[in-house]
């Protein structure tokens, strides 16, 4: 098929083999996923010594645990022996240390060899040495975000930069105290589309009037189809009439104790590339982790997070977990049906973004950098 030459209006968007070639998606898998910081567990999900959490981290599994000391650490789930994997759950706890299944090697919460068979007759072995490799992690915002590559990029630049990037105010997403709220609900989300998909969906407001009724009853500029991200330090307002963040804009909970007034009855949303997308609004914070598993799947976990005392007093979360549950599903279910067109012969050049989504186009150059290709 030819390319039709575009109007001035519209940006052309990434082939459509970037959403559904192995390729495609292996070479991200190492210059995306393993060389970026990976938002991977949330820290009060490991509350005690030998707590641990796998997580898929592009190609690699890296287990989380927490220290006798209490740290966290990150290590890739491999055996030095022989490259068993270590734990095949998805999460759980040991007393003392982590031991291969298969000969017995055992190494302690901080990743050291303490124990193998046979080990005192050779003596000539570093325990340190043998030791699990470790990932750097860095702690933000409550989760543990972690990063394979030798020399990891900034922090400071790539992951806090993209709240200030976003915010415009470097003080702002940590008035939300993210850090020191509680778990009101954890929603895990198997989406059969690319991560791509989702990280545009997420980053525009086009479709909002089309398929997010309940949204744009409580965001009503929503229906201009001018997402939150579009402007720097934009916050989306709520309509009149509307007292909470919750499904029927009915009251939510008590503002947050450090939010200002001018972020008050506002909704903030922030993309932390590659896979996180992070909610603000008065009350609570909604915190989406992606893990792309496939060129053409993508498990989604989202957190909904209060104050400790809303959580603790038994509150009825329902409204408010329901608004951005049922925009996740409507989201999702979107995707999906997007995904399998990216194989047809009439996406095989891309579509096109309208001007309210130009901005997804420095998504897609930002992509194509890291993977070192052109837009053709």
């Amino acid at each position: 098929m030819t390319t039709t030459p575009l109007p001035s209006s519209l940006v052309r968007t990434l082939p459509g083999r970037y959403y559904t070639d192995p390729e495609v998606f292996r070479r991200e898998q190492r210059d995306v996923f393993e060389a970026m910081w990976f938002c991977a567990v949330r820290g009060a999900d490991l509350e005690r010594p030998g707590a641990f959490r796998t997580v898929q981290v592009g190609g690699e599994n890296v287990i989380v645990t927490r220290t006798r000391t209490g740290a966290l650490r990150a290590f890739l789930n491999i055996c030095r022996h022989r490259g068993a994997r270590l734990c095949l759950e998805e999460s759980g706890e040991v007393r003392r240390a982590l031991q291969c299944p298969y000969h017995a090697w055992t190494y302690d919460l901080d990743g050291r060899l303490v124990a193998a068979p046979g080990l005192s007759t050779m003596p000539d072995v570093d325990r340190a040495a043998y030791g699990l490799v470790e990932v750097a992690l860095r702690e933000w915002l409550g989760y543990a975000w972690v990063c394979l590559a030798d020399e990891p990029p900034s922090f400071e630049e790539t992951v806090r930069g993209a709240a200030v990037e976003r915010l415009g105010d470097p003080a702002a997403i940590e008035r939300y105290g993210t850090e020191r709220l509680a778990l009101g609900r954890r929603e895990t989300y198997d989406v059969r589309a690319n991560w791509k998909l989702i990280v545009e969906n997420f980053m525009e407001c086009y479709h909002c009037a089309t398929i997010h009724p309940e949204l744009t009853d409580v965001l009503p500029e929503f229906t201009d189809g001018y997402a939150a991200q579009y402007y720097v330090g934009h916050g989306a307002e709520f309509g009149e009439g509307v007292r909470g963040f919750t499904v029927d804009g009915s009251e939510g909970f008590g503002r947050l104790p450090e939010v200002s007034d001018g972020q008050d009855r506002r909704y903030y949303a922030v993309t932390v590339r590659p896979t996180v997308f992070v909610n603000l609004v008065p009350d609570h914070v909604i915190l989406h982790r992606m893990f792309p598993m496939a060129e053409d799947r993508t498990v989604v976990e989202c957190d909904w997070l209060y104050a400790p005392e809303v959580v603790a007093s038994g509150a009825d979360l329902s409204k408010s977990v329901e608004l951005f549950h049922r925009v996740n599903v409507q989201d999702f279910a979107a995707c999906e049906r997007t995904q399998p067109a990216m194989a047809s012969r009439a996406y095989r050049a891309g579509g096109v973004l309208v001007p309210t989504e130009h901005h997804i186009g420095t998504f897609h150059e930002w992509l194509l950098g890291r993977l070192g290709d052109g837009l053709a």
